[in-house]
């Protein structure tokens, strides 16, 4: 069958006068057919009767099979459980998310790390899942050494890089872009004993097997507030996002825990675009700013933080976006909000009114 090289595109002809397009952009496949355009799921996810023509029924069904057949209230098994035979269908995946730090719980001795900026990624064992159980399409040369227990951690491409690191985890044709990634461990969600027990297991197997594209999380106690504040002044001068206190002793938990908590100078929170305001002077031609929509119905306007590829290529209408802002108004609208980068490990909102 034929097939699509990153960049290329086809025509194939439909019901209507003009052929449908039909390209490859990064690993994600996309027609501009209605049956393609109108579908609720992620870009990554969608197939159409004209890409299954191209590429034939066995190439789609592999490239999005697997996250199709998985629903969204249903956790992926882990490699033990799939060689048992249990039954896999409590919620998940089983991932401990964090509350964030108000001032109100002294961190004195709790473990410090850096709060990466990349994509959360659970390893059941034999293959890495997001948030939401969509599975990420890595490469065999990138698991290699990985082991049979599940492991929480942080697909990561670097500071300043969230959005290059969006683009790569997206893709399903496993490309050679993944070198440019590390799979950063701070967990291990199966091992019945305290945090410190567990972030030294994932130490040791680090130590041990050496995998070429894995390591662990380092963590140090903190000192007190000064400290805090002295570290989170540090990494965020280095382009970092923020830190990450886990409580002394803490088992891990399912859901939101404050045994976990982040700790920001800057907030953020997520919006769905619901418009594009265009450009003037030097953004003449292109996006100047999204408009966009709190859970809450607030809706306003991002216009920084956008990269000139951004402005020119904008994340779609109904896309759930990451932002960072200093502070809500008498309003409640954020103030001086800046683009972070597209979420594909959320599900986007309804806005409540």
């Amino acid at each position: 069958m034929a097939d699509l090289a990153d960049g290329e595109q086809a025509e194939m002809k439909g019901s209507g006068a003009k052929p449908y397009i039909l390209k490859n952009t990064g690993g994600v496949y996309s027609c501009s057919c209605p049956a393609w355009r109108n579908q609720s799921i992620g870009i990554e996810r969608r197939t159409c009767k004209h890409l299954r023509k191209l590429r034939g029924e066995d190439a789609e069904a592999a490239r999005v099979g697997a996250a199709e057949a998985l629903p969204k209230a249903t956790r992926v098994k882990t490699a033990k459980e799939s060689e048992s035979g249990e039954d896999a269908t409590e919620k998940a995946p089983p991932l401990l998310l964090a509350h964030p730090w108000e001032n109100d719980v002294d961190l004195t001795d709790w473990w410090m790390s850096e709060k990466l900026d990349g994509v959360r990624a659970y390893w059941d064992g034999k293959r890495f899942w997001s948030r939401l159980g969509n599975e990420f399409f890595a490469p065999d040369w990138f698991t290699a050494g990985l082991p049979d227990f599940p492991l929480d951690g942080e697909l990561f491409g670097g500071r300043k890089r969230f959005q290059r690191t969006v683009s790569v985890v997206r893709r399903q044709d496993k490309s050679q872009d993944w070198k440019e990634l590390l799979f950063v461990v701070f967990d291990a969600p199966s091992v019945d004993a305290a945090f410190e027990q567990r972030l030294e297991h994932c130490r040791k197997w680090v130590d041990d097997t050496k995998p070429g594209y894995a390591r662990w999380h380092p963590h140090e106690r903190c000192q007190g507030t000064a400290h805090l504040r002295a570290e989170l002044e540090r990494v965020e001068g280095l382009g970092g996002e923020g830190l990450m206190l886990r409580q002394p002793g803490s088992r891990y938990e399912v859901g939101r825990s404050h045994t976990l908590l982040k700790v920001k100078s800057f907030k953020d929170d997520e919006a769905v675009v619901i418009g594009h305001v265009a450009g003037a002077g030097r953004h003449k031609g292109r996006l100047g700013a999204l408009e966009v929509e709190l859970r809450n119905g607030k809706r306003f306007s991002v216009g920084t933080g956008l990269s000139d590829a951004e402005r020119a290529s904008p994340p779609a209408i109904g896309t759930l976006i990451t932002f960072r802002y200093q502070e809500l108004s008498n309003d409640g609208v954020p103030r001086f909000p800046s683009y972070i980068g597209v979420r594909i490990d959320a599900a986007p909102f309804k806005a409540k009114r």
